[in-house]
């Protein structure tokens, strides 16, 4: 099976269940205060970005979860619960009492953030938890949850595998625990910590209902979060920036000259600007062992706590940004070593950027025509299944954006709706178009395309052509800029475009 390293664009569709199924409320497992102190409530109040209607918000949203109280004063949850927020909330579980909170360091691809309550002594009599990197398939954790009377429900799971798995952004894998655990609905689910001998042991990602299956980003993770949020510029979790396949197929082996004993996984793609071609590797090459781990044709190394696992994990978990790890390498049968220099790869980096949250997304409306930049953001508009659901053209040039535009450092700009008006008649229908130039000059992201219509050609006419039929689209520059007034009064457009 193919797989993408720490740029992964593949089209995996993990289904879960959004809600946790409802069942009859279970007793309590009686628990000492010193655990029942170490959790708080969470509640959230925000708005999402519309990306149908880029000048708008959508309807605000609130959110209840459980946040995980650590040392110094701060609270642990999931990036997904403090995502486009406007006001978050500490509660203390046994008195009701709430204070203000605001994010520290949030990292959407790892899905974590830390909270800290603006009044400093909030915590103060609360025992932290301390964490646990030990989790080992076997072990039992118990998922915290909390009644509305604000007792400690504990219900316990068995490690069925630690394993890589996608978190929700999709960029790279990350060490998961999978947990066969029965949990029941609560109110305050959207955040759920796991503990094992009263440490903390990871937070649930995903739950899935009806095979009572969890996935937890584990101990490890959160660490490396922990104390890469020590520094005062948080630089993310590292890539590299390569696409591998697995040695198991003998003539793969033999058309890559690859010699000795036969581990190792085939670069099937290198990132353009990224740590793996800054270091020189490049498609063909065979790599043996990675921070002096051997790797088999699988592409797994032999971890001292988990056995047999994808190496991935010796670069998310183990190593930082700015690490230098050594690569042994076969090029064409002679072996090498590469010193690759980790990065962070910041989703502004993406020719199609995998994530956006927290800020508007960039527009232009031209008459009656809507410009965007593709993002996932804009493709996950069409919902969980929105591999399938959204336009296939735009899922292709996100999914191979890498290999369409090895040049990097662009964006790719599409007509993504039109709205009726006396400018745009003849063009209702069109949409999900991607454009290529405007008055003759290429355009590579939007501000490319306000520039470009600033000089109409000959005739007084904005000419827009693009990679669909209809391949050209024509706009009288005079009767766009005339009706430009009426159609922000009519669809309600605060401001005709939004570049920054």
């Amino acid at each position: 099976m193919h797989k993408r390293l720490f740029v992964t664009f593949g089209l995996v569709l993990v289904t879960v269940s959004g809600t946790l199924a409802k069942k009859e409320p279970a007793v309590p497992t009686p628990l000492s205060k010193q655990k029942q102190l170490a959790l708080v409530r969470v509640n959230v109040t925000g708005q999402s970005y519309d990306y149908f209607r880029p000048w708008q918000k959508k309807a605000p949203f609130s959110k209840r979860a459980l946040g995980a109280v650590l040392s110094k004063g701060r609270v642990l949850v999931t990036a997904d619960l403090v995502g486009n927020q406007n006001y978050v909330e500490l509660e203390r579980a046994e008195s009701g009492e709430k204070t203000a909170a605001k994010v520290q360091v949030i990292d959407y691809e790892a899905n974590l953030a830390l909270l800290e309550p603006v009044d400093k002594t909030f915590l103060d009599e609360i025992t932290p938890l301390e964490i646990t990197p030990d989790t080992v398939v076997g072990d039992r954790l118990a998922a915290w949850q909390l009644e509305p009377t604000g007792a400690l429900l504990a219900t316990e799971g068995l490690v069925t595998t630690v394993q890589m798995t996608p978190y929700p952004i999709d960029v790279g894998e990350f060490l998961t625990y999978r947990i066969s655990l029965p949990m029941q609905y609560r109110e305050n689910s959207y955040t759920v910590p796991l503990v094992k001998n009263n440490k903390l042991a990871g937070l649930m990602l995903r739950y899935d209902s009806r095979s009572q299956l969890l996935d937890a980003i584990p101990a490890p993770i959160i660490t490396h979060f922990l104390r890469e949020a020590e520094s005062q510029n948080y630089r993310g979790f590292p890539s590299v920036g390569f696409s591998f396949f697995p040695t198991r197929d003998p003539e793969l082996r033999q058309f890559a000259g690859e010699i000795g004993k036969g581990g190792g996984v085939y670069v099937t793609n290198v990132e353009p600007n990224t740590p793996a071609m800054k270091a020189g590797l490049k498609v063909g090459d065979i790599v043996t062992a990675v921070a002096n781990n051997e790797i088999d044709q699988n592409g797994n190394y032999v971890d001292p706590l988990y056995g047999k696992i994808e190496f991935t994990n010796l670069l998310t978990a183990h190593a930082y940004s700015g690490d230098v790890i050594p690569f042994r390498i076969e090029r064409n049968g002679n072996p090498m070593q590469l010193n690759v220099t980790l990065e962070h790869r910041d989703a502004k980096d993406y020719v199609s950027p995998p994530y956006n949250f927290d800020q508007p997304p960039r527009y232009y409306v031209l008459g009656g025509l809507i410009f965007q930049e593709l993002s996932r953001q804009y493709l996950k508009e069409w919902g969980a299944a929105w591999q399938r659901e959204a336009p296939q053209r735009l899922v292709y040039l996100d999914h191979f954006q890498s290999e369409l535009f090895p040049e990097g450092n662009r964006r790719v700009v599409i007509l993504s709706q039109v709205l009726p008006a006396n400018s745009t008649i003849g063009y209702d229908e069109l949409s999900y178009l991607t454009v290529t130039k405007v008055n003759g000059k290429e355009i590579k992201s939007l501000g490319d395309l306000a520039e470009a219509v600033k000089q109409p050609i000959e005739g007084g006419f904005i000419k827009i052509e693009t990679e669909e039929d209809p391949k050209q689209i024509d706009l009288d520059a005079a009767q766009v800029a005339d009706e430009a007034p009426i159609l922000q009064e009519n669809y309600g457009i605060s401001a005709l475009h939004r570049l920054d």
